[in-house]
């Protein structure tokens, strides 16, 4: 059975899509630490992070530097973390979190966002990348 990502990669379920290219795709988390938080996927269907190739492995850091700095200008976060954690969703998958402190990256505190504010936050990282 397709993961809930291979779903939205298949379009099959709506996300907020901020950016994309043919391997990889990027989408707002629909519960959010803080808005911004993006989860970074593999296009492949591969369970665990450290499962994909080598050549998908870089090629998600390297897709996920121009997300992060997007996310960084539009929420004016110090930084953006990068979480691995992959418990939730049996797919190859990194969270970028917009942070201000090392505290900041707590999932206990993610919330469901509205569809208003997903699709607003989406708009502004895409318009991000797009300069």
């Amino acid at each position: 059975m397709p993961s809930i990502f291979t779903r939205i990669v298949a379009r099959e379920i709506p996300a907020h899509i901020v950016y994309e290219d043919s391997d990889f795709l990027a989408f707002l988390d629909i519960r959010p630490i803080r808005a911004g938080h993006t989860l970074v996927i593999s296009k492949a269907e591969v369970p665990d992070v450290f499962d994909l190739p080598d050549p998908l492995l870089e090629g998600l850091l390297l897709f996920a530097r121009p997300v992060a700095r997007a996310i960084q200008q539009v929420t004016q976060a110090t930084r953006v973390g990068m979480v691995v954690i992959g418990l939730e969703v049996p797919h190859a998958h990194v969270h970028l979190v917009p942070i201000d402190g090392v505290n900041d990256i707590d999932f206990r505190r993610a919330s469901p966002a509205s569809d208003e504010e997903l699709a607003a936050t989406a708009d502004r990282i895409r318009a991000a990348l797009a300069t």
